[in-house]
């Protein structure tokens, strides 16, 4: 398989970019309600594993094509021999198109869910006595809040207790971005189409969705050629053809020199844990930049990683002066103010591969603008690492979903952005993101972004690209919070990440 077609198979798909998925496929020769019967089949094999053979299932459906794969579910799960209730959201005398075709191949009799803003009487009872309850409301092309009648079914559905199957998206989840504005179920289970949507990955929609698996149902992998997907699953299959083969005639000073600037005697451990790190990433050779009064400090915790003396501005200039060092991360304890804008400055005329981090980013927060001109004309990548607080410093104004900040954060700040959380979010300039779901709640814990930092500017110094520098560097990172297991400590991701790098060194063909 080629880079490209790994690249696609790890692409999401907004609803819009499904839709046209469907389209192209349907202008291709594929009728519909083929696609449609894909679909229903696939819900129901994920339905029946669900179930013991004499299940009693109840398919809630809605009025639309999400419906229809509710139909075609219904009627091969009683064909199997379940014992199945189908309720709708509305009469059938408003389904068209496909919907209605499916409805009138299903034959089994149905009930109504809701009338006007209240359940019909006996569906709490009809839910609570079910072995599963089927939710083909709404796919992920939602895009608003549930209300009236549809809330209080999805509010019978969550308090029933009973394990739940959704079709394509939990309902009350928007496909393109995973926000939930009012009701949405919770599913143990989704089965979903051709492609994951944003809203599979990104909370709270990746936590209401459970265990989601793929069906491919007849949509040919071509259409992603069209339709050219500018958001993915982060993962190998994404950018392992750019990650940093080791020559046999390698040596360290092939594989990149990083410089990691360290702060006072009070915060040395930030900037050695980033050091670390950097040097576990494949760097050839890591210098800890520190100041005078911590030198001492540090030079009693290091080994492998080198460290020099810098005393002010001028030895930054002075330091960087050797083009050998081509890749630089200032932040992780550094210091807010003032002289964290001078230095960030001074690295950045510098001319190197860079990232930002911390109190590089926050001490920008007063005048962001004045980075982002920086950043602009820089002609190396520069990666900005913010959590949620130190973005909003930054970009105050941006509002909305998580992925559509990221991505406006990166376009207007010019550098490749990572907005850190339990699904943090890659974004490059050009528009390309990158969703990642392999981080354990455990890495929540100090020290664990300043290792994520000195990943990345590891990767950098190797010569990895920017977007996808940031993007190994947030897998592997989760990779050995995985590894590490609960209890983790920052101190233990360094010695964690052996693991992660041998799998992707393997999956390299490295011999």
């Amino acid at each position: 398989m080629s880079q490209h077609d790994a690249m696609l198979q790890c692409a999401l798909l907004t609803p819009q970019e499904m839709g046209t998925a469907d389209r192209l496929t349907i202008e291709g020769g594929v009728p519909g309600i083929d696609l449609m019967e894909r679909a229903g089949l696939a819900v129901a094999k994920a339905a029946a594993d669900m179930v013991h053979a004499s299940g009693r299932i109840v398919v809630l459906c809605g009025p639309g094509n999400n419906g229809g794969d509710g139909f075609i579910a219904a009627r091969c799960l009683a064909a199997a021999g379940y014992d199945v209730e189908v309720r709708l959201l509305k009469s059938p005398d408003g389904l068209k198109g496909d919907a209605l075709e499916a409805f009138q191949r299903m034959k089994l009799s149905a009930l109504l869910a809701a009338e006007g803003d209240h359940v019909v009487g006996d569906l709490n009872t009809s839910l609570t006595d079910a072995d599963l309850i089927v939710d083909a409301l709404f796919g992920a092309g939602l895009d608003r809040a549930l209300t009236g009648g549809v809330a209080e079914v999805v509010r019978a559905v969550n308090a029933s207790g009973t394990a739940v199957l959704a079709v394509d998206l939990a309902s009350g989840v928007q496909g393109a971005n995973g926000v939930v504005d009012g009701e949405a179920v919770s599913a143990r289970e989704t089965v979903t189409f051709f492609r994951q949507k944003p809203g599979h990955l990104l909370y709270p929609g990746r936590q209401l969705c459970g265990r989601i698996s793929v069906a491919q149902i007849g949509i040919e992998a071509g259409v992603l050629d069209q339709i050219a997907p500018a958001v993915f699953a982060n993962g190998p299959e994404l950018w392992l053809g750019s990650w940093p083969q080791v020559a046999p005639t390698g040596h360290k000073y092939s594989r990149g020199h990083a410089v990691v600037f360290g702060g006072p005697v009070a915060a040395t451990g930030a900037a050695r844990l980033s050091a670390g790190a950097a040097l576990r990433a494949g760097a050839g050779l890591v210098t800890l930049a520190s100041p005078p009064d911590a030198l001492l400090v540090n030079a009693s915790h290091l080994t492998a990683v080198m460290l020099k003396k810098v005393a002010s501005e001028t030895g930054i200039r002075d330091l960087l002066s050797d083009r050998r060092l081509n890749a630089v991360l200032i932040g992780p304890g550094y210091g807010v103010g003032e002289k964290t804008r001078l230095a960030a400055a001074d690295i950045l005329d510098g001319k190197r591969a860079s990232v930002l981090d911390a109190d590089a980013l926050t001490s920008f927060a007063d005048d962001p603008s004045e980075l982002f001109v920086r950043l602009k004309s820089h002609p190396e990548p520069v990666v900005l690492t913010p959590h949620e607080g130190e973005f909003v410093r930054l970009f105050p104004d941006l509002s909305g979903d998580k992925l559509s900040r990221a991505r406006a954060a990166a376009r207007r700040s010019g550098a490749v952005l990572i907005l850190k959380g339990p699904d943090s979010v890659v974004a490059a300039p050009d528009g390309r993101a990158a969703i990642n779901c392999n981080a354990p709640p455990w890495l929540a814990t100090a020290g664990s972004g300043d290792v994520l930092a000195g990943i990345v500017v590891g990767l950098l110094a190797q010569g990895v690209p920017g977007f996808e520098a940031a993007a190994m560097a947030v897998w592997l990172h989760g990779e050995a919070g995985r590894e590490a297991g609960p209890g983790l400590t920052s101190e233990d991701l360094e010695t964690a990440l052996k693991p992660a790098l041998r799998t992707l060194v393997e999956k390299s063909g490295f011999r």
